[in-house]
């Protein structure tokens, strides 16, 4: 009988990615994959440590899986994993911690275990050299293939943990990075999301990551290529003109920024100043029909009175942002900013985050409201509450009622009305 294996994953695209890799691993090796709601032989976590709520939801899962499944041994991968190692033996059925230098390499220390039964945990320093992956990342439960580019980071911004839990920053080598990406065509994903954690710093052998761009716009068969997040200071300039109607490149830029005051900007230790974002951020919206622009932005970094997170209440209103994705500052044990003063208190956080998440909201609707009457194509996922859903290139979320399976379908609709968080429209 098959042995069974399970995958739950937290955190960032560039988690998703791995899972999808790490599952196809162990595919290769004749387990069977179930859902994790089933009972399995063995259940992966894949790890996120971002926020303190990242490392509480991996406790959180690790009780319920064995609640649910007592003889399901637990594989805790990546960050959290990384930051925390043997500690993490102390919760149930957990049996192997491996950090990011080799999460990859899971099968291994199953191997060893069954050879040798006791817990294992590794978490090795990371090396810096550039890197392949050799097993194809597919994820058939989702239309859009997440290609996995580049890892680390060197910018060591005072409230982030990612430099010391994924290490310095380094790039996959691109001719294998080319290869996985025509694989993902030759199995039906119509849209490929270059994902990492400083995309725009990829560089190997003279590849730059322009020169992806460049290769992906020329295989035969991709409909859509997709950036995701990317720090404003790495972003090439002839994106800008690369990001129209009729290229396969989405105009989708999401673009963080943390803080829109340059006091905390410089505290936080990013690289920009807030005038140097808006140039930028106005220069694509005004060369790029209907882009979408979207952020990340702290809320409550130390330091952080009424008026500097007016400052950035005012500086997110003021763009043509379409949304943000707001994050409550998160005191982080490896992060530099733990020893700041003026740490802003938790009601404070909790109302300036629901301040910004309404004026993100309204953004949203002001974006979606500009589309209506288009028609766009879109690429369906899923059907829902009696709905197809998908998205247009510009990451607008659209629903349509038909009787056709739509799944994985690339199909004209015509953006009817705006419906709360999404766009109502009828297939063409």
């Amino acid at each position: 009988m098959k042995k069974r294996v399970s995958f739950f994953t937290f955190g960032c695209r560039l988690n998703q990615a791995e899972t999808s890799t790490i599952e196809n691993s162990f595919r290769d090796r004749g387990y069977h994959v179930v859902d994790i709601d089933s009972p399995s032989d063995i259940c992966v976590v894949n790890t996120c440590t971002v926020t303190k709520n990242g490392d509480a939801d991996t406790k959180k899962m690790v009780k319920k899986i064995a609640r649910r499944h007592p003889d399901s041994k637990i594989a805790l991968l990546g960050c959290q994993a990384q930051a925390q190692g043997e500690t993490l033996l102390s919760l149930p059925n957990v049996n192997w911690v491996i950090g990011n230098a080799h999460k990859m390499d899971l099968l291994e220390f199953i191997d060893q275990s069954n050879e040798k039964p006791s817990p294992i945990v590794n978490v090795d320093p990371i090396p810096k050299n550039d890197f392949t992956i050799s097993t194809i990342g597919y994820d058939h439960s989702h239309t859009r293939a997440n290609l996995k580019i580049q890892d680390g980071c060197d910018f060591y911004c005072l409230f982030c943990v990612i430099p010391y839990v994924r290490g310095s920053a380094r790039s996959r080598q691109f001719d294998d990075l080319i290869r996985e990406a025509k694989n993902f065509v030759a199995a039906d994903f119509k849209e490929i999301v270059l994902t990492g954690v400083n995309i725009g710093c990829y560089s190997n052998e003279g590849k730059t990551f322009l020169d992806i761009i460049n290769t992906m716009e020329n295989i035969d068969g991709l409909s859509r290529l997709r950036i995701s997040s990317i720090e404003p200071t790495t972003i090439p300039k002839d994106i800008i003109s690369k990001m129209n109607p009729n290229s396969i490149l989405c105009r989708h830029l999401h673009i963080p920024l943390q803080s829109g005051c340059n006091t905390l900007l410089f505290k936080m230790n990013r690289k920009y100043t807030v005038n140097d974002y808006q140039n930028f951020l106005l220069e694509a919206y005004n060369n790029i029909t209907d882009v979408c622009l979207g952020t990340d932005v702290i809320v409550g970094y130390p330091g952080e009175n009424n008026s500097l997170f007016d400052e950035t209440f005012d500086f997110l209103n003021s763009l043509p942002f379409a949304y943000f994705h707001v994050f409550s500052y998160s005191e982080r044990e490896l992060a530099k900013s733990k020893k700041l003063p003026n740490q802003v208190s938790v009601p404070n956080i909790q109302k300036r985050s629901s301040i910004l998440r309404k004026l993100s909201l309204h953004k949203k609707h002001e974006f979606y409201s500009k589309l209506i009457d288009n028609v766009e194509p879109v690429l369906f996922e899923q059907l829902k509450n009696g709905y197809w859903q998908g998205l247009t290139d510009h990451y607008a979320r659209v629903k349509v009622k038909s009787d056709l399976d739509l799944s994985n379908r690339l199909i004209p609709v015509k953006l009817e009305t705006v419906d709360d968080d999404m766009i109502t429209g009828e297939v063409v």
